[in-house]
């Protein structure tokens, strides 16, 4: 469970939660505890870069840079 350029945001996130729960039960060794935060860490890196990146398309599509909110009215 590395991400990877290609991993989607979802994919990253469903495996972050997953790390989250392992950690949170606290039944794991130090090391493997370790690795796993590593890991998380990264995941969480992951994402925010994707969110980033899609905040600047959304940016880029708008025509004075500002977000627009379009409501389901």
């Amino acid at each position: 469970m590395t991400p990877t350029p290609n991993l989607s945001f979802e994919e990253a996130l469903r495996q972050l939660e997953q790390i989250v729960g392992q950690l949170e039960e606290g039944k794991l060794p130090l090391e493997e505890s370790l690795r796993l935060y590593e890991e998380g860490q990264a995941l969480s890196t992951h994402c925010q870069t994707l969110l980033e990146q899609a905040t600047l398309r959304v940016e880029a599509l708008t025509a004075d840079g500002e977000i627009i909110t379009i409501s389901n009215e």
